[in-house]
């Protein structure tokens, strides 16, 4: 298959807007609880539509108050919190337009994106983000922003108590109502592997069909008024903002935490019925469970449990579940597979991943548990979702069929074209742009991929990836590192070889998961990684890994050398964006001399 449309479920009257999603729930059910605050460790407060709503109100107001006017664009700053929503609403609803900024931002790209977008005022979390914003203002030398709030300094007060001097209720009823469905909602900045970030022009329409669609199709079964989530991914990443508002299109409670490493414990006591997380969220959650069955001696049980669990997972696939297998899963749900759903919080049955490929292994394993996770594909510029599997549609290692209202072209270079109510209107201030990556209403996704015959999309690599070794072999970076990635004590890991000999490997070692396994391997667990780069224990474990994925690409294709870097790839560090992809050439422009290591050294057999 080439091509597949799927035609819209829900016809959407094109003057409806974000707000009118928020509006329904008030209207249906006003003590509906739309979010969970954590107001104290472990203590979740529910927010029901009407007090949102009133809130939104308020400190919209309060926006156009000091000067916002429609059409205004105003930043937001913060890590994920409940005010980040609130305070995305609240700029819909003075008729204004969010543009997201990530809360890891320098003062360089803050100033970028400020003037980009020509954003007039910023909410902002906490001191340390004001100190980001005034020096992008100052170093630029920026117009002055109307205003500046920091969440944590009082700020949403301020503006709380500015309301009274803002329009009529009819004049903020107009300003709320009269975007429809064509006008700009957000900007959202690519987080840019190369070069500077182009801004995304999403449209109230974008968000409100892809939401109606997609929760009066199956996905209706995960996402309705009795579900629940945990946010914890950045709000200011297009996957979790379109979570966070077809929540409010569904009815579906979200909380948030903005600390991973208290993510357990969150999910614990917030009991969520669905997680959305990218691959990397769900790699930890196998791993931490591996290494702590191993540290208690019961490894053996664990892989026998997760075997187990993938058999299964794959013969439902298939269709038919013999009666062994069966027998042999009802044991393992007894000693493993529930405890694994109660570190998730219990309720756990369905999750969505995106970001990056997650694998059929752990795909299949999250199922063969009793997690059903559903892989999806999307970029900034199709307002995250264009596929994803949905319950009673699951092909495991693909990324599902398209969204009702979407389409998917595979071109004859292969690449993944994309269109339908997901896709942006255009990139801002660069029609160049989008006139060269949107052709006769298909967006070029710069993705390989494949459709089945079903409909299915498989997704391969990245056409710009694509690595062409000194022989003329194309290699696909993903396929490997993914595999590789997906260890315990493997953070990150970037295939090279262009235009090099042999296909190589730069790795990163994790820093929360290793100490466990060192100590296991009579290694002392405060070994710095510049040791333990070259400790040969490590290195075979690191050996053997790679050797394992090399089983499943040609002898010109596998990684034939590897460095263990001394420090890993961060965000902060510039080597990854805010969504954890790969910056690519500032890793190897930061670690040429480990590059040139692998290459002067003598070819591998």
């Amino acid at each position: 298959m080439k091509e597949i449309i799927v035609p819209p479920v829900v016809d959407v009257p094109r003057d409806m807007n974000i707000t009118d999603l928020l509006e329904t729930q008030v209207q249906e059910d006003r003590r509906r609880p739309l979010f969970g605050r954590q107001l104290t460790e472990g203590e979740w407060t529910d927010v029901s539509a009407e007090e949102f709503q009133a809130d939104v109100k308020t400190l919209a107001r309060g926006l156009a108050a000091i000067g916002i006017n429609v059409g205004d664009r105003v930043g937001i700053m913060a890590a994920t919190r409940y005010e980040w929503t609130l305070m995305d609403f609240a700029i819909w609803y003075a008729g204004a337009v969010t543009v997201p900024i990530y809360e890891t931002s320098s003062p360089s790209q803050v100033a970028w994106i400020v003037s980009d977008a020509d954003v007039r005022a910023v909410i902002l979390e906490n001191p340390r983000h004001q100190k980001v914003v005034d020096t992008a203002v100052r170093q630029e030398k920026l117009d002055p922003l109307v205003g500046i709030w920091q969440m944590d300094g009082g700020g949403l007060d301020e503006l709380r108590a500015l309301a009274d001097q803002g329009p009529e209720e009819a004049e903020m009823e107009s300003r709320r109502s009269r975007a429809g469905l064509d006008e700009i909602a957000t900007i959202i900045y690519t987080s840019g592997t190369t070069g500077k970030p182009k801004g995304c022009e999403l449209t109230h329409g974008n968000f409100v069909e892809l939401s109606l669609q997609a929760i009066n199709s199956d996905l209706k079964k995960v996402l309705h008024h009795d579900a629940s989530t945990v946010m914890f991914i950045p709000l200011a990443h297009v996957f979790a903002r379109f979570i966070a508002i077809v929540s409010v299109a569904a009815g579906a409670k979200v909380g948030h935490t903005a600390d991973v490493k208290q993510l357990v414990p969150d999910l614990q006591s917030y009991q969520p019925t669905f997680l959305l997380a990218v691959p990397r969220v769900f790699e930890k959650v196998y791993n931490s469970a591996m290494l702590k069955a191993e540290a208690g001696g019961k490894g053996k049980i664990f892989a026998a449990g997760a075997q187990t669990a993938i058999d299964y997972s794959t013969a439902l696939q298939d269709g038919k579940v013999p009666l062994g297998l069966k027998l042999k899963h009802a044991l393992f749900e007894k000693l493993l597979y529930g405890k694994i759903r109660e570190a998730m919080g219990g309720k756990v049955t369905s999750a969505v991943s995106g970001g990056g490929p997650l694998g059929a292994r752990l795909g299949h394993f999250f199922r063969g548990i009793g997690v059903n996770i559903m892989e999806g594909y999307g970029l900034t510029e199709t307002t995250a979702p264009v596929t994803v599997n949905s319950p009673a549609k699951v092909k495991i290692g693909t990324v599902g069929r398209p969204l009702p209202g979407n389409g998917v072209k595979i071109a004859d270079d292969g690449e993944v074209l994309a269109r339908g109510v997901c896709l942006m209107r255009g990139y801002h201030n660069r029609p160049d742009v989008t006139e060269q990556e949107i052709v006769d209403g298909w967006f070029h996704t710069g993705d390989i991929g494949a459709l089945d015959e079903d409909g299915f999309l498989t997704i391969t690599g990245r056409k710009k990836e694509l690595i062409v070794t000194a022989s003329g072999k194309n290699v696909a970076p993903a396929q490997l590192e993914d595999q590789i990635r997906a260890d315990a004590i493997i953070s990150q890991v970037m295939v090279v070889g262009d235009n090099r000999p042999f296909v190589a490997a730069l790795v990163t070692l994790d820093g929360e998961t290793i100490g466990g396994w060192l100590q296991q391997h009579g290694i002392p667990a405060d070994t710095p990684v510049e040791e333990l780069a070259e400790n040969q224990a490590v290195k075979d474990h690191v050996q053997s890994v790679i050797d394992k994925a090399n089983q499943s690409v040609s002898k010109a294709e596998s990684v034939r050398a590897f460095r263990i870097a001394p420090v890993d790839f961060t965000v902060e560090s510039g080597q990854m964006t805010p969504s954890l992809k790969l910056k690519r050439n500032v890793v190897m422009e930061d670690f040429k001399d480990l590059v040139e290591e692998i290459y002067s050294a003598p070819k591998p057999q």
